[in-house]
């Protein structure tokens, strides 16, 4: 099973569940392949702008002399990162929109995520805003205090397990 990443829209109508969009989360060929216009096609114009001034360094570099199997290695090596991030990216340009994460549904394929989620979306909205924090969390506790059972230990340890001893 595939994981399928959720993200709805901001709407004061409720129709944010029509307007769903579900994102499979995993490797885009098509972004390894040719990054700027997936980035295009999915109106990420900053995004498609740092991949061509990053493609076109790389193709300058290559043209030097004794860089050019340095510059494919890197070349391949940044399409890479781009094809597996590219999901994420995606999400985190929708939120800059503001749309929001709904959640994620498990499912062999995009239809049957889309089905998931519309029954799970009946029951009501499954995410936290952004806008409420949750509560902040406990102090640490200090690692000399008498609280602490690190600091009252009496013998080093150097092995994965410390095992009780005598005093």
């Amino acid at each position: 099973m595939a994981s399928y990443l959720v993200v709805e829209p901001e709407t004061e109508t409720g129709d944010a569940a029509e307007k769903a969009v579900v994102l499979r989360d995993g490797f885009s060929f098509f972004a390894f392949l040719a990054p700027v216009i997936w980035f295009l096609v999915h109106r990420m114009w900053w995004e498609a702008l740092a991949a061509l001034a990053l493609a076109l360094a790389l193709a300058a570099l290559g043209t030097v002399a004794g860089y050019s199997a340095a510059a494919f290695i890197v070349s391949l090596c940044v399409s890479f990162l781009i094809g597996m991030e590219a999901q994420s990216w995606r999400v985190a340009s929708l939120q800059r929109r503001g749309w929001h994460v709904w959640g994620v549904v498990e499912a062999n394929s995009k239809d049957e995520a889309e089905i998931r989620y519309a029954a799970e979306s009946a029951s009501g909205p499954q995410y936290v805003r952004t806008s409420q924090r949750p509560a902040a969390a406990p102090p640490p506790v200090p690692w000399g205090s008498a609280g602490n059972p690190v600091a009252q230990r009496r013998h080093s340890t150097f092995g994965l397990i410390d095992y009780p001893r005598k005093s």
